[in-house]
């Protein structure tokens, strides 16, 4: 007789993680929105000495990253959620606020973990579609939300599309919500962002609406991806405990913290990489205009791009891992036909160009 599992596993849709892993370094790694650059030196020693105690449990409190974040965000330690990358909180955030009967708003296509938070309590999620330039439809959204409403996600810039909303459109749609309903502002590739600007700017809506949650990562611009570190900066105290709540303890590594606490004091050099990734980012985008290819104006670190008008994009994707190209096919995103590309380095994007040219 088989094992019997939970229902919900049935209804929990399959995570589309990238493939091509195994493939080797001889890869242009284009299809998971990594940073091109890895961590800086002063942060790998970080991280290496706090692995000399691994025999020790990490401090459960994150005491000295929960700090470092309060004090470069000016909040209350109280008011900053830390997780094993911005997944993790979103996870957890599901199962604090929703439950059968609750409702879930976000746009789509987005961010591809949104579903899984209504499919894994069994609340009703809405699926509010973008506008025709990918952008979020706030009206629309607005108009959804109904008293069995619990949670709301703006991804902004917004993953698959890459686009962004100006915080003056944000705060707006904010002042329609009920104060009974959490927004999630979905901030992952916030410091790319021309439209928003100065990635600290929506901190003065927290003041505002203690309702509003910004989520935020490690995993891109600080090239830490892999030691997954998120974190949230909560409009009150109460997101923060609900979440801790509901996990497990020591849900962060004591490599991670230290990292992460270290990366915070070389904004500087932040800032230097994020410019570089911005000029190369317009730079593809206009080589992929030049050729033909509709592209989604991004203010992240990649690009959305139209390769087919029939919404066929597995085979273009196909084609592009035989050239050496791994990109993702938007149809695991939501967006058949699209292709979502990282913007890598220099090399990374003439292979990339020189692949689509061989498939015209």
């Amino acid at each position: 007789m088989a094992i019997e599992f939970a229902e919900k596993t049935r209804r929990i849709p399959v995570y589309p993680a990238a493939a091509g892993y195994s493939l080797g370094t001889g890869v242009a790694m284009l299809a998971s929105n990594e940073a091109t650059f890895g961590p800086l030196e002063p942060v790998v020693e970080a991280a290496r000495r706090a692995v000399i105690g691994a025999n020790r449990y990490p401090d459960p409190s994150y005491a000295e990253l929960r700090e470092a974040l309060a004090q470069r965000h000016g909040l209350s330690a109280a008011r900053v959620a830390l997780g094993a990358g911005s997944c993790d909180l979103l996870l957890a955030a599901g199962e604090a606020l929703l439950e059968p009967g609750a409702e879930l708003v976000y746009a789509w296509p987005s961010f591809s973990m949104y579903p899984h938070l209504a499919a894994a309590s069994g609340a009703r999620a809405i699926a509010v579609p973008l506008s025709a330039d990918g952008v979020h439809d706030l009206e629309a959204m607005a108009s959804e939300i109904t008293v069995a409403t619990r949670l709301v996600l703006v991804c902004n810039p917004n993953n698959p599309t890459g686009t962004a909303l100006p915080l003056g459109e944000i705060e707006a749609f904010l002042k329609a919500v009920p104060d009974h309903v959490c927004v999630i502002l979905d901030e992952a590739y916030v410091e790319f962002s021309l439209t928003v600007g100065d990635p600290l700017a929506s901190l003065e809506l927290l003041e505002a609406n203690p309702n509003l949650v910004l989520l935020r990562t490690f995993s891109k611009v600080y090239g830490l991806a892999g030691l997954r570190v998120g974190y949230a900066l909560c409009g009150s105290d109460s997101f923060r405990v609900a979440v801790d709540q509901v996990r497990q303890p020591f849900y962060l590594t004591a490599a991670a913290q230290a990292a992460a606490a270290e990366a915070l004091r070389h904004q500087d050099a932040v800032e230097q990489r994020v410019a570089a990734t911005v000029a190369a980012r317009e730079e593809l985008a206009a080589a992929l205009r030049e050729r033909g290819h509709w592209v989604a104006a991004s203010d992240a670190n990649f690009l959305w791009v139209r390769v087919s008008d029939s919404g066929e994009d597995g085979p273009v994707v196909a084609a592009l891992q035989e050239h050496g190209v791994l990109v993702r096919g938007g149809s695991a995103l939501g967006g058949p036909g699209f292709l979502r590309i990282t913007v890598g380095t220099a090399d990374e994007s003439a292979r990339l160009l020189a692949a689509l040219a061989a498939l015209a």
